[in-house]
């Protein structure tokens, strides 16, 4: 499968993150560019590892440990390899016994946090709304399917054992072929082999898009939209159909055009089942209340501005928040642990900016139940 350089995180990836702890876990997010030489973020990574080190100095953190952490954020920037291939932000975590990067789509600002656990809140955008896409031209003739990202060139992705068309497909010199298919003749007879044919392209898709969460947008016309819709097997194909053989430029353009339509489709609805709750007691905007109910489990669905920052502290058992003005190595966000509790307690998390946020604070969370019912 052909690489566009991103690393979108898995749920697994995204829970191991939040569930670690360690003495020392320094969380960096520095700006990239795909066309870019690499040169500058090296730069940033190095300032940002610089201002990480000093905050673990100045909190007395191990020598150890703090040697250790900059040593891999060291070798990091000289990796000539890696800074070859990046997206639109890059996300670093490490601790003195590991380091995991994440090449991410989503243009994220920069930050540096010190904390016992990991800063994950901004990389949760990533799995909000996705910018990747796969989009399947499909057509009679020919089938082929491209993996698209912000700002980089669509990248055709190989298919082991996909059919090249209907008529191969169905081992037809051609789809006008007359001879009978148990008794089917003509135009009915046709569309059963278009259909022999879409069920041998999904077939050869599952073990690409097996695990993936991206959407998969469909470019064809009818009856192949139909067709292909009646038997696809993955589950997030859009409902929305692209015109195929429109050329590359405008095929990229339109399935952008879909993306764009399905994230704001996705916190329409949001937004409106967080008016529906409202009426019936099930929503909170106060950052302690939404503690106590994320520790609570009583979190359905969570906004959260990924550029705020809140320092302190939220009890393990009753979830009530300690404030801090500024915030130092003991300190974590606060934000980032309600997102954590309502992640591992099974809740949607909307990782947005603040004026996507209900109420245009900094969260907002629509509730399992009513408090106290």
């Amino acid at each position: 499968m052909t690489s566009l350089h991103t690393d979108i995180p898995t749920h697994a990836q995204v829970t191991r993150l939040l569930t670690t702890r360690a003495p020392v876990a320094v969380s960096l997010y520095v700006q990239t560019r795909p066309d870019g030489s690499g040169d500058a973020e090296r730069i940033e990574l190095k300032n940002l590892a610089g201002t990480a080190v000093g905050q673990l100095r100045d909190g007395d953190a191990e020598r150890g440990a703090v040697a250790s952490v900059e040593e891999q954020l060291a070798d990091l920037a000289e990796d000539d390899e890696f800074w070859r291939y990046q997206a639109r932000s890059l996300a670093v975590f490490v601790t003195p016994e590991a380091l995991t990067t994440f090449r991410l789509p989503n243009q994220l600002s920069r930050s540096v946090e010190v904390s016992d656990r990991f800063h994950v809140k901004p990389l949760l955008r990533s799995m909000t709304f996705t910018q990747a896409a796969f989009v399947l031209e499909l057509t009679q003739g020919s089938v082929r399917l491209l993996e698209i990202v912000p700002e980089l060139r669509p990248a055709e992705v190989s298919v082991p054992d996909m059919p090249s068309d209907v008529a191969s497909a169905v081992g037809k010199s051609s789809i006008a072929d007359r001879a009978p298919i148990r008794r089917l003749q003509g135009s009915e007879g046709q569309k059963v082999r278009m259909r022999q044919f879409a069920r041998q392209v999904d077939q050869a898709l599952r073990p690409i898009l097996a695990g993936q969460d991206v959407p998969l947008i469909l470019a064809a016309v009818e009856p192949m939209v139909s067709i292909f819709r009646s038997v696809c097997s993955y589950p997030h194909l859009t409902p929305t159909t692209i015109s195929a053989g429109s050329g590359d430029t405008e095929l990229i353009a339109d399935a952008r055009r879909v993306l764009d339509e399905t994230h704001t489709e996705q916190l329409r609805g949001a937004w409106a089942l967080f008016e529906q709750r409202t009426s019936q007691g099930r929503t909170a905007t106060d950052i302690a209340d939404i503690a106590r109910y994320a520790t609570a489990g009583a979190v359905d669905t969570l906004f959260v501005d990924i550029d705020a920052t809140i320092s302190g502290f939220v009890d393990e058992q009753t979830g009530a928040v300690e404030f801090r003005e500024t915030g130092d190595a003991a300190d974590y966000g606060v934000l980032d642990e309600i997102s954590r509790r309502v992640w591992l307690t099974g809740g949607r998390i909307f990782a947005v900016r603040r004026e996507d946020v209900p109420g245009g604070g900094e969260t907002a969370a629509i509730l399992r139940f009513a408090p106290g019912a």
